[in-house]
């Protein structure tokens, strides 16, 4: 299987995990099968990479397609936690707003040949490689979204069992933990996206300054727009 195809196959477990999240209430098996596959999805965000790299099939398109993916499942989990009333609704907002931003300035880097990762990357400070660009960083970031959602997802699961003394006294404290998983996701992704907002805005000044100049050169390039000799009307002899 080819990595992109594992991205797509990504994307698509991340909407059946969530379906299958979104009628959890029926059986509690189902909910489980939820989480098991919101584990699975998250598991092949480090296998696509893994495949590339070892058959040689990394790609500039195949990495763009990557980050296209992290986004569509985080928004698209964080979206439905927000709607079933776990999480407030700034959280799927703040990284809808987060990816756009980070994503806007690699696409200008890319425009000097620069990519988001990799030995060509934008980043050039050590503690921006450290905290972005690093496989520890990574892969810690993508563990800790792995266990929010799975937190999410067993308590969402667990919501509607009733009738339990013992589920009654532990959903507190399995809010409080979810919460606190949130939070730390949160604070995380955003130390992550510092350095690329930080480091992203000189080609951003890069790609206004080339802009202006294009834009000036093609003024000049006009040709001369040719005087109209206005006809005398009514001269005198």
């Amino acid at each position: 299987m080819t990595p992109n195809r594992i991205t797509a196959a990504r994307i698509v477990g991340a909407f059946v995990a969530v379906g299958l999240l979104r009628f959890s209430g029926a059986d509690v098996r189902v909910g489980v099968a939820a989480v098991l596959m919101t584990i699975l999805t998250m598991a092949l965000d480090g296998v696509d990479g893994y495949v590339a790299r070892r058959k040689g099939m990394a790609t500039a398109l195949g990495a763009q397609f990557d980050i296209l993916g992290d986004r569509a499942v985080e928004n698209l989990y964080f979206t439905f936690f927000a709607t079933a009333g776990l999480i407030s609704v700034w959280v799927p907002l703040f990284f809808f707003l987060r990816g756009t931003l980070t994503d806007f300035l690699r696409s200008a880097a890319a425009r000097h040949g620069r990519s988001g990762f990799g030995k060509q990357s934008m980043l050039e400070s050590w503690w921006g490689r450290a905290l972005v660009a690093s496989r520890a960083s990574r892969v810690a970031y993508a563990s800790l979204k792995c266990f929010c959602f799975a937190v999410l997802g067993v308590e969402v699961s667990c919501a509607h069992i009733t009738g339990s003394e013992a589920m009654t006294a532990w959903r507190p404290v399995l809010a409080a933990w979810a919460g606190g998983i949130v939070a730390a996701t949160v604070i995380f992704c955003l130390l992550r996206a510092a350095p690329v907002l930080w480091e992203g805005q000189r080609f951003c000044s890069r790609w206004a300054s080339e802009a202006g100049a294009r834009e000036a050169r093609e003024v000049f390039q006009r040709p001369p727009v040719p005087a109209r000799v206005g006809r005398t009307l009514g001269a005198a002899r």
